[in-house]
C-alpha cells in the first residue's frame, strides 16, 4: 500500500542521491498522507531537502511512511493545525522518543518543527521542539541544515547553542518564562545568558518567485492539484487577519517570468490548477493571468482560486471559473454592517456585494459562499441585523443563485492589532440568532463550532504552561470538557480557562510572544487598535 502511494507522484523536481555520510531527516505531517501532500508548504520544505546532497531526508505521515532511519540527527515537523499536536506527541512515543525536550538526550533528534502555527505562537508547544523555525523556509530551511553542518559532531547543548544564533532558530529551552505567581501573569521573559539573543525575528522571503508544486499526485485531497502561488500575505489587513499581519509585506509573482511558464510546465502532468493566496484577485497582474487562462487550448483545465477579493468579482472571472469546472465561488466579507467593517479595516460596501452575486451568477454560476464572524470586538445586536439584511438583499439581487453564509467565532491572533482580545461570550448565542433568522430566509447557514473557537483562542494565546494542559487532554478526548476537566486538575498550576480565552488583555501585559518578532512592531498593532477604536462603542475598550 505504502509504495502504490509513493509511486502515484508525479515529480517535478528531480531529488539528489544523498551522499554516503549525509544528515539523517526525518520530516513528517502530523495528519494522513492525503493532507499533509496536499500542504504547498510541506511539499516544498519535502522537495528542498530531498534536492540536497548532504541530506537524506525520508517521509513520515500519520498512516504511512517512507523507509525510515533507524538513528536519525534531525526530525522536524510542518504544524499547520493546532490539533495535531496529539498526532506529533503519537509519533515521537512510537517512535521511543521522549516528548519534551527537557527529557532527550545524546541518542535522540534533535526535533525541530515550523509551519504557520508555529510562527504565530509556539508557546503551547515549545516544551515539546528542541528547535522552532519562525517565518518563510526559503531562506531559512537552508540556513538551518548549514548551520547543523558546522555543529554536526558536538554534543546536544552546544549544538542548540549555535542554532540558537542563526536569524528565525528559536530555541525554546534557552530563554527562561518567569511568573508573578505560578497561576499568575507574565513576569518576564529572557534568554539564560548574554550569549543568546534576547530576541527572535520572524524570517521574511521577498523575492517574486513564489511557490509552486514539486509535486502531482492522486492520492491528494485535492486529487492531481498543480498549485501555484500566485501572491503572499494580503494588501487588506483586517485587523483580525493572522494571515495578513504575520506573513507581512504582501508579495506578487511575476506573470510573465514566474506564473506562466510554473503553469505550463504543471499542465505537463496535470489538467487541474489551482491558484493560491490570501488574496489571489489582487495581484496587480491578475486580469492578464486570466486572459492568458481564458485561451482555448485550456478549455479543458480544470481551475480553482483559493480567494477572491469581493470587489474583484467580474462576470468575466465568474465565466472562466465555471467554463473551467468551478460550481461556486468564495468571498469574505465577514459582517454585512458598515460600522463593522470599518473596525476590522474591511475596505467593502454592501453594494460591492451585491455586484459580486450578480455577476457570478451572469457568468454561470451555481452558487456563492461568504465567510462572516461573530464577536468581532465592537460589534452589537443590530450589526448582526445588518448581516441578516445583507443576505436578504442578495437574494434579492441574484435570485437562483444558491447562498451560503460560513461564520466562524472571533479568534484572538498573535501579532495582529487584535491580539489584546478576548472571545466574546455572547458570541455563541449570536450564532444561534443567526442560524435562526437565516433559517427564515431558507439560506444555507454553516456556523462554526463554538466550543472549537474557544480551544482555538487558548492555544493562540497560549504560554508554556498550557503545554501541560495538552498533554492530559490529548487522553481525554479534544471536546471543551475535556480542556475544562484538565484545567481543574490543574488548578493553581496555571490561569483558569477565561484568562486565555475570555478576558481582554492589558496593552502592557507581557504576552507569551513577547520575544518573538512579528513582521510589524508592537507599537505600530497599537496604533491600528488605535484606528479601530474610533468606531468601537463605549463598552468595547481595552486598557
Amino acid at each position: 500500500m505504502t509504495s502504490t502511494v509513493f509511486d502515484a507522484e508525479r515529480l517535478l523536481f528531480t531529488p539528489a542521491i544523498p551522499d554516503a555520510d549525509a544528515i539523517e531527516l526525518i520530516y513528517a505531517f502530523p495528519n494522513d498522507y492525503s493532507i499533509g501532500i496536499t500542504s504547498l508548504g510541506y511539499q516544498i520544505v519535502w522537495s528542498t531537502l530531498a534536492s540536497r546532497q548532504d541530506v537524506a531526508v525520508s517521509r513520515l505521515f500519520l498512516d504511512l511512511h517512507e523507509p525510515l532511519p533507524t538513528t536519525p540527527e534531525l526530525f522536524g515537523f510542518s504544524v499547520s493545525w493546532e490539533l495535531d499536536y496529539v498526532n506529533i506527541l503519537g509519533l515521537l512515543e512510537s517512535l521511543n522518543i521522549p516528548i519534551r525536550a527537557s527529557d532527550r538526550g545524546a541518542g535522540d533528534p534533535l526535533i525541530f518543527g515550523g509551519g504557520p502555527v508555529l510562527t504565530a505562537n509556539p508557546e503551547p508547544f515549545a516544551d515539546f521542539f528542541d528547535l522552532i523555525l519562525l517565518g518563510d523556509g526559503e531562506n531559512l530551511l537552508n540556513a538551518f541544515v548549514e548551520a547543523y553542518k558546522t555543529v554536526r559532531s558536538r554534543d546536544r547543548a552546544s549544538q542548540l547553542r549555535t542554532l540558537a544564533r542563526v536569524p528565525g532558530i528559536y530555541v525554546p529551552s534557552l530563554y527562561q518564562v518567569t511568573y508573578d505567581r505560578p497561576d499568575g501573569a507574565i513576569a518576564a521573559i529572557e534568554p539564560v545568558d548574554p550569549d543568546i539573543p534576547e530576541r527572535i525575528a520572524k524570517q521574511t522571503y521577498r523575492g517574486n518567485t513564489l511557490s509552486v508544486s514539486p509535486v502531482v499526485t492522486e492520492k491528494a485531497a485535492w486529487p492531481d492539484i498543480f498549485m501555484v502561488e500566485v501572491v503572499r500575505s494580503c494588501p487588506e489587513m483586517c485587523r483580525f487577519c493572522l494571515a495578513s499581519y504575520l506573513t507581512l509585506p504582501f508579495r506578487t509573482a511575476s506573470v510573465d517570468a514566474s506564473l506562466i511558464p510554473a503553469i505550463e510546465r504543471g499542465l505537463t502532468v496535470t489538467r487541474r490548477i489551482g491558484l493560491l493566496g490570501a488574496s489571489v484577485t489582487q495581484h496587480p497582474e491578475f486580469s492578464h493571468l486570466l486572459d492568458y487562462l481564458c485561451q482555448p487550448q485550456f478549455d479543458d483545465v480544470r481551475l480553482s482560486i483559493a480567494s477572491v477579493r469581493t470587489n474583484t468579482v467580474t462576470e468575466q472571472l465568474a465565466r472562466t471559473l465555471a467554463q473551467r469546472g468551478t460550481k461556486s465561488l468564495t468571498i469574505a466579507v465577514e459582517s454585512g454592517s458598515d460600522r463593522v467593517r470599518k473596525i476590522i479595516n474591511k475596505k467593502l460596501e454592501n453594494s460591492e456585494i451585491i455586484d459580486a452575486a450578480i455577476n457570478a451568477k451572469a457568468g454561470g454560476l451555481k452558487g456563492l459562499k461568504l465567510y462572516g464572524m461573530a464577536g468581532i470586538p465592537g460589534e452589537e445586536a443590530e450589526d448582526l441585523e445588518a448581516t441578516v439584511e445583507m443576505m436578504r438583499s442578495l437574494k434579492k439581487a441574484a435570485p437562483g443563485l444558491q447562498l451560503t453564509l460560513g461564520c466562524s467565532t472571533f479568534v484572538p491572533k498573535a501579532h495582529t492589532p487584535f491580539q489584546w482580545f478576548g472571545v466574546n461570550s455572547e458570541a455563541k448565542k449570536r450564532l444561534k440568532t443567526l442560524q435562526k433568522e437565516l433559517g427564515r430566509l431558507k439560506i444555507d447557514f454553516r456556523p462554526e463550532s463554538y466550543n472549537w473557537s474557544v480551544i482555538q483562542a487558548l492555544i493562540s494565546r497560549g504560554d508554556r504552561r498550557v503545554s501541560h494542559l495538552l498533554e492530559l487532554v490529548r487522553h481525554y478526548g479534544d471536546s471543551l470538557g475535556s480542556y475544562r476537566r484538565a484545567f481543574k486538575e490543574l488548578h493553581g498550576q496555571l490561569p483558569d480557562l477565561d484568562f486565555y480565552v475570555r478576558e481582554n488583555w492589558d496593552l502592557n501585559q507581557i504576552l507569551p510572544w513577547n520575544h518573538l518578532d512579528g513582521p510589524l512592531p508592537v507599537a505600530t498593532l497599537k496604533k491600528h487598535l488605535d484606528e479601530a477604536s474610533r468606531y468601537f462603542p463605549a463598552s468595547t475598550k481595552v486598557r
